[in-house]
C-alpha cells in the first residue's frame, strides 16, 4: 500500500459500492426478519424512547432546559432526544466494533473480501437507525413547537466528523480486538462514562465556567451541541466547526483505515 497517495479508504469504498450496499441492506433487513412488526420496529423504538423521556422530566423532575428555561418539559425531552440520537450512533458503531472480525472470523480465514467493509456496513447500520430517530424528532417538534428547523437540512455536513471518527474508531477497536480481547470490556465502561460526559443530558452552559473548556475537548460534546444548534434551536452551524471537523475526521479516516490494512496481516494467524 502507498502511503504517498492520500484518501486510500475512499478508494475502497468507491470500489466497493455495490457490494456495501449489499451487504448494509442485509444486515438491516435481517435485524427485522420473523418479527410481526418488522421495519417498524425502527420507527416505533425511538418514539417509544422519547415517550418515555418526556414523562420522567415533565412528570417526575420537572426538568428545564439549562439555557431554555422557557421552553418547559418537552423543550428538554427534545434537546435530551437530540444528543441521545448522536450519542447512540456513536455507542452502537463504537461498542460492536472490537468483536467484528471475531465473529466474522470465516472472511478472513476462508474467503478473499474486503474486511475494511465490516465496519463501513457497522456505521451505515447505526446510521439508519440515527436516521429513523430524527423522523421521530421532527415529527414531535412540530407536535410540540408547531414547526420543523429549516436549518435541519445542515445534518448530513454537521455528522460528517461524527461519521468518520465512526469510521476511524471502528477500524482501530476492529483491528486491535483481534489481538487484545479485553478491549471490548474497556470500551463499554468507557461508554457508560462518556454518556454522562458528553452534554447528553445537559447544555455544555450549565456547567461551571471553570469546566466547559475541559468538557469541550470531548469531541462529541462539540458535534451534539452543533446537532441541536441546526435540529431544535434553527441557527446555522458554526462555519470553523464544519471546516476543522471535516478535516480532522478525514485525517483520522485515512490513519484509521491504513493501521487496520497494515494490522489485518496477522489476522488469520490470531484466528
Amino acid at each position: 500500500m502507498a502511503w504517498g497517495r492520500p484518501f486510500t479508504f475512499q478508494r475502497s469504498l468507491l470500489g466497493h459500492r455495490q457490494l456495501l450496499w449489499r451487504l448494509v441492506e442485509r444486515e438491516v433487513a435481517g435485524r427485522y426478519r420473523g418479527s410481526m412488526l418488522g421495519w417498524a420496529w425502527s420507527f416505533l423504538t425511538p418514539l417509544l424512547m422519547l415517550a418515555v423521556y418526556t414523562f420522567v422530566f415533565s412528570q417526575v423532575f420537572q426538568a428545564r432546559w439549562g439555557d431554555l428555561p422557557n421552553a418547559g418539559p418537552l423543550g428538554f425531552a427534545v434537546n435530551l432526544f437530540a444528543g441521545l440520537i448522536v450519542f447512540n450512533l456513536f455507542a452502537e458503531c463504537t461498542a460492536q466494533a472490537p468483536n467484528l472480525i471475531l465473529t466474522n472470523a470465516n472472511y478472513v480465514t476462508k474467503v478473499i473480501f474486503p474486511l475494511d467493509l465490516l465496519v463501513v456496513v457497522n456505521v451505515a447500520v447505526a446510521c439508519f437507525h440515527a436516521l429513523t430517530s430524527l423522523v421521530v424528532l421532527a415529527l414531535f417538534e412540530l407536535l410540540a413547537q408547531g414547526r420543523v428547523p429549516l436549518t435541519m437540512l445542515w445534518l448530513p455536513l454537521v455528522w460528517l466528523p461524527l461519521i468518520g471518527g465512526c469510521l476511524a474508531i471502528g477500524w482501530s477497536l476492529s483491528a486491535l480486538g483481534v489481538y487484545l480481547r479485553d478491549i471490548s470490556q474497556a470500551v463499554g465502561v468507557t461508554l457508560s462514562m462518556l454518556m454522562f460526559l458528553s452534554a447528553v443530558f445537559y447544555p455544555l452552559s450549565a456547567l461551571p465556567e471553570r469546566w466547559q473548556p475541559l468538557l469541550a475537548l470531548n469531541p462529541l460534546v462539540l458535534i451534539i451541541e452543533q446537532t441541536r444548534r441546526v435540529a431544535v434551536s434553527g441557527l446555522h452551524p458554526s462555519p470553523g466547526y464544519l471546516v476543522a471537523g471535516t478535516a480532522l475526521a478525514l485525517v483520522a479516516c485515512e490513519l484509521g483505515y491504513r493501521g487496520f490494512q497494515k494490522a489485518r496481516r496477522g489476522f488469520a494467524d490470531v484466528l
